[in-house]
């Protein structure tokens, strides 16, 4: 059963079993309603407690029923009901209480929690609000202004902060239904407390509403749930609970509502990669991290804040000692943020050297020197040397051969990329690069240690750049075809910004260093076919030393605005180097400029999955999410191609080519999905099934 009852004494316990996170699916909302009328006719039965069973008290909405009709009793009714018990009843929370568990909870008459429990209304998240009552009894509970920070940011509280807010009356201790039975035993003889009688909030939220709006560019649901909750002001709770449905009703209908879905089931159906049910992963307690530099330290870090053991090898004892106060220094930035224990950063372990001999009985080790294939092959070559057998080699290359690195040693089976991103101990994303010979065993191993870091992994193919590097550097290079062409740098952030993204590509080239992109311009020149149009303004502004943020000046001046400002200077090396070259700009409308950079990074995608470089166009949207700041609400590429159509993105690379057939030519893949009237998500859908 997923819902029980039975009695202590004069103390009901409803208990709610429904593994793994107790969702509110149909059952459990049917069993919580007999289970709430069994209590009401239990004359033996005075106070009732509602747990939940395992590691939480209750999830939210049941996943499977998603973009399903509503099953009677739908949630509301069923709190509704509990709120309506002629007895007291208590809601005790461990684990967590988020969305539909905390609402639960609200129309209970007294909330008790557990340390460590996380409570909250995640709704936006997912492109909606609360719609069983948590926007009109929580402002009841806390008040007006907390409320609405609570639903518009989506963000979770802990105990002591719900029990300074007034979201719950107590924090347990001990055992979870001893707790429960000791509280429900004061509670005998009390009247019911319910949220709904409890005097409207007061106040108004405009100047909130204007502020979310403005740090949510583009975001429907925050700034709806915020409206929701003012209509908790009105004093009649029964409308304000019809104006909370019609709001979430709305919100159902938008297209971030679908994007923001797809977002949250991908980051599960990535882990799910196919050929790889039921192998089992090696174990991994010790790392090897070979290279301090930023990428290296982040990665120790990263691996030690989940607890495992660390070993960096740096070139001497200078460069160990600075690799180590980096890492420290991280390690002591997290438990200031409270994103690490005192004592846990006490007991890390963690040790550098000077001698691979120190890895020699690691159970992985990551690479994270210079981009050299000779430095890298190099580097294996030790790697090989001293590791024990069955130890896993994985290099964080970002777009080198990972088949030529693992030829370095006598175990390619062994070798596998790891691209983390920087700051790798911050950024969720890992490309797991699966090699040609590397073994299924490894890839689990890949995909565990991800796990344990509380990462994201995508399995990529071998290819220049992997995923996301190319596919990044298709629609940058349309990004630059436009400058090129008579758009400014700012008028490409500003439209792409516009479009969702938190930064424009010249805004992530001050960041990165415009040195970086140099350098892969000389790469790229070795082997460019002669139709390659190279963004000599870009050589340009590296040339005067302008290399982004760490100097001051790149594309923007950051001398007297931190954010950067628009340069004059700047303007002057792209209209001369236009001038140079022979062309004669145009203009661009941002709505040109968002089609153009679009069209080129979903045809990109399309020949990545057509590849098998990713498995499924999925890998593709959530590799974009998370590693390269795609609009979440949007769902990432695929899904945006999905939506605003296929065919029509197809006419738009083809109208395109006119100009630029070298370029701009159609991917096989989108052209048949286009002629086939078939999606990216029927794709999904093949490879799921």
């Amino acid at each position: 059963m997923s819902v029980s009852y039975d009695r202590q004494g004069a103390v009901a316990f409803i208990t709610v079993a429904n593994p793994p996170v107790n969702a509110l699916g149909h059952a459990v909302r049917v069993g919580l309603a007999e289970a709430v009328d069994r209590f009401t006719a239990d004359d033996a039965a005075e106070v009732a407690v509602i747990l939940g069973e395992g590691r939480l008290f209750l999830g939210g909405a049941d996943i499977s029923e998603f973009g399903k009709p509503p099953a009677d009793p739908w949630l509301p009714e069923v709190i509704d009901r509990i709120e309506a018990a002629p007895k007291p009843v208590l809601a005790t929370i461990h684990g967590a209480a988020l969305g539909g568990g905390l609402e639960v909870a609200l129309g209970c008459h007294w909330r008790m929690a557990m340390p460590g429990t996380k409570l909250g209304l995640p709704e936006v998240t997912l492109g909606i609000l609360p719609g069983a009552g948590g926007t009109q009894r929580t402002p009841r509970l806390v008040g007006l202004e907390a409320a609405g920070e609570m639903i518009a940011s989506g963000a979770p509280v802990g105990p002591e902060k719900a029990l300074e807010m007034g979201l719950i009356d107590r924090i347990g201790e001990g055992d979870l239904r001893e707790a429960a039975r000791a509280y429900a035993e004061e509670l005998r003889g009390s009247a019911p407390r319910r949220v709904r009688d409890m005097p409207a909030p007061e106040g108004d939220l405009a100047a909130m509403r204007a502020e979310v709006e403005r740090c949510t560019p583009g975001q429907v649901a925050p700034a709806v749930a915020l409206d929701a909750v003012m209509a908790s002001t009105g004093g009649d709770f029964d409308a304000g609970m019809r104006e909370e449905r019609r709001l979430f009703q709305g919100l159902v209908e938008t297209p971030q509502r679908a994007g923001l879905i797809h977002a949250f089931f991908l980051e599960r159906a990535v882990a799910k990669v196919p050929g790889l049910e039921g192998v089992r992963p090696r174990p991994v307690s010790h790392v090897g991290v070979v290279g301090g530099g930023t990428m290296g330290a982040g990665i120790a870090a990263s691996c030690l804040l989940a607890g495992l053991r660390v070993t960096l090898v740096e070139r001497d004892d200078a460069a160990a000692a600075k690799a180590r106060a980096t890492v420290e220094g991280i390690l002591d930035g997290a438990v200031k943020r409270g994103k690490m224990s005192a004592a846990k950063r006490k007991g890390v372990r963690f040790e550098t050297a000077t001698d691979y001999a120190a890895l020699g009985d690691a159970d992985l080790a990551v690479e994270a020197v210079f981009e050299s294939m000779d430095v890298k092959r190099a580097v294996f070559a030790e790697l090989d040397r001293v590791m024990k057998p069955g130890a896993v080699l994985a290099t964080n290359t970002s777009y080198l051969d990972v088949n030529a690195i693992a030829e370095a040693t006598s175990r390619p089976g062994d070798v596998l990329g790891l691209h983390f991103f920087s700051p790798a101990h911050v950024m969720k994303l890992l490309e797991v690069v699966v090699a040609d010979r590397t073994a299924p065993e490894v890839v689990a191993t890949g995909f565990a240690l991800a796990k344990s870091l509380r990462k994201i992994a995508v399995r990529a193919g071998v290819c220049d750049g992997f995923i996301g590097n190319r596919i990044l550097s298709r629609y940058r290079a349309a990004a630059d075809h436009m400058v090129l062409d008579g758009a400014s740098p700012y008028q490409v952030d500003r439209a792409i910004r516009g479009f969702g993204f938190p930064m424009g590509p010249y805004q992530v080239s001050d960041l990165a260093g415009l040195d970086i992109g140099h350098a892969t311009r000389e790469r790229i020149a070795r082997d460019a076919p002669p139709h390659w149009r190279r963004p000599v303004f870009a050589d340009r502004l590296f040339e005067a030393g302008r290399l982004g943020r760490k100097t001051g000046k790149g594309y923007y001046d950051y001398a007297h605005d931190k954010r950067g400002a628009e340069d004059p200077e700047t303007l002057r090396i792209v209209e001369e180097t236009r001038h140079d070259l022979g062309l004669a700009p145009r203009d661009f409308t941002d709505a040109e400029i968002v089609r153009r950079y679009m069209a080129a990074m979903v045809d990109e995608a399309s020949r990545v999955v057509e590849e098998g470089i990713a498995a499924r166009p999925l890998d593709v949207d959530a590799v974009l999410l998370h590693g390269y700041g795609f609009p979440r609400p949007k769902g990432g590429p695929m899904h945006w191609a999905d939506a605003t159509g296929i065919p029509a993105i197809l006419a738009d690379i083809e109208a395109f080519a006119e100009a630029d057939p070298h370029f701009w030519r159609p991917a096989p893949l989108l052209r048949e999905l286009a002629e086939s009237g078939r999606s990216f998500a029927d794709l999904n859908r093949k490879d799921a099934s």
